[in-house]
């Protein structure tokens, strides 16, 4: 078993190490330059046709959900406890440099997540019995022609999926509620696993159903509750950005607890936790996606962006600024604590009580998400006889999370997750081709659409 531990530690610190870190930001550098800067370039055109247009029902194409529930499941999977513990995490050790780093790993991932989206929907297909089906495994398959690399990926998210998608999140909400409102982790894992298995059972059209009103609902109280702290500490706002891009580059002095930064850590830990928080080059979102009513693969990639977008630029930023501007940064706590501390500061009494919800809300939706994105990878090893079984399958492990057990499982999650990312970003860069295509197709039509609408 030590032995076994020794491996995984070593194949860890490469998977989640400075090269796939690289590997990951270098992709979206590459996607970035390639599509002429379009995630930037484009941001109001893209900020229009998702912000604005999040509750419209109706869609052009075909597929199983609205965009938006496509979205909102790749979102309630994507936006999880690493955006409150992972945030401090990050800060913590970093220093507020690693914000700076954070930001711009997210700025390169928005194309990296468009591309991913762009091909899940090129490449996805319509199941016998009516079903929309995509991701990675299935452009690497049918776009690259590698099939063995295509069950690799599938193989890696059935199993990854257990860990940063379940058992991680379930045994934070367990922690939260138990520091906060003294409630026994059993009973915590046996009601989150309850909840979830009503939800789950129905497939990704409940879910979507959920998804599409959890998420509006669990961001917008987060934010709110961030805002508050932000606005009430205004004064220090230009001090907290002096931080994070002098630090970014020089790293940070040891303060009280803090233990002291350089720039390489502020760096490593900042890209990190933006990579882990947003999930850009994973390959996990673009299985929701593959599930989007829509007419064309760059129409529902624009939502990839907005997802990044959402989820860092926003949320993470709203968290980063909370634990800077309050001045508790370097009191030499971290996770999940430093963000509660931070609430508390800024908001004392209520404070605490927002973070703990914000957990339970975003743990709770990422429990929803990777449900269906480890599902779809072990159907797409075994047939759809095997749905049901996953599904059955990955409620006990909310409860064996909740407690804290398995822990030998859980370090074997966290290292598949990274390993997803390499299959993926293959068909990613081997296929980036096709995302130029689609991407140029697409615009030009727009921009003949638009004229004719001028003209009219």
């Amino acid at each position: 078993m030590d032995k076994l531990m020794e491996i995984n530690g070593i194949i860890n610190g490469f998977v989640w190490g400075p090269y796939m870190l690289v590997l990951l930001v270098g992709t979206g550098v590459w996607l970035t330059f390639r599509t002429n800067f379009m995630s930037i370039a484009k941001l109001g055109y893209i900020l229009k046709n998702t912000l604005l247009k999040m509750f419209t029902k109706e869609g052009k194409g075909e597929g199983e959900i609205t965009a938006f529930q496509a979205v909102a499941t790749a979102l309630a999977a994507t936006v999880g406890t690493g955006n409150i513990a992972g945030v401090a995490t990050a800060i913590a050790i970093g220093g507020p440099g690693a914000v700076f780093w954070m930001w711009l790993s997210a700025i390169f991932g928005m194309t990296t997540k468009f591309g991913e989206v762009v091909l899940s929907i090129n490449y996805r297909e319509k199941t016998p019995d009516g079903r929309f089906v995509g991701g990675p495994m299935y452009y690497i398959e049918k776009g690259l022609k590698m099939k063995w690399l295509a069950y690799v990926f599938a193989a890696f998210g059935a199993l990854a999926a257990f860990g940063i998608g379940n058992m991680v999140q379930s045994n934070s909400v367990a922690a939260s509620l138990e520091v906060s409102f003294g409630i026994n982790k059993l009973v915590t894992g046996i009601v989150l696993a309850v909840l979830a298995a009503i939800v789950i059972i129905g497939g990704i059209k409940r879910i979507g159903q959920v998804t599409e009103k959890l998420v509006p609902f669990m961001a917008a109280f987060y934010i709110i509750g961030a805002l508050i702290i932000i606005f009430s500490n205004i004064s220090h706002i230009g001090e907290a950005f002096r931080l994070i891009f002098g630090s970014a580059f020089s790293g940070s002095a040891a303060v009280g607890g803090f233990a002291g930064s350089t720039m390489k850590i502020a760096m490593t830990k900042g890209i990190a936790r933006g990579v882990f928080s947003n999930e850009a080059g994973l390959g996990s979102a673009p299985i929701a996606h593959a599930a989007a009513t829509t007419d064309h693969p760059v129409r529902q990639g624009l939502w990839g962006v907005f997802e990044v977008f959402v989820d860092t630029i926003v949320i993470c930023s709203l968290t980063a600024l909370s634990i800077i501007m309050s001045g508790v940064w370097n009191s030499g706590a971290t996770g999940s604590e430093l963000t509660t501390m931070a609430f508390n500061e800024g908001l004392p009494g209520p404070g605490g009580y927002i973070v703990s919800v914000g957990i339970l809300l975003f743990a709770f939706s990422t429990i929803l998400g990777w449900a269906y994105y480890g599902e779809r990878c072990a159907e797409y090893l075994f047939g759809s006889k095997v749905n049901m079984i996953y599904r059955i399958i990955w409620i006990p492990f909310i409860v064996i999370g909740a407690i804290g057990g398995l822990n030998l499982l859980w370090d074997l999650a966290d290292t598949l997750n990274g390993l997803m990312a390499i299959p993926n970003l293959i068909g990613v860069l081997g296929l980036s081709g096709v995302v130029i295509k689609l991407t140029k197709e697409f615009f030009s039509k727009q921009y003949i659409e638009e004229k004719r609408n001028i003209k009219a």
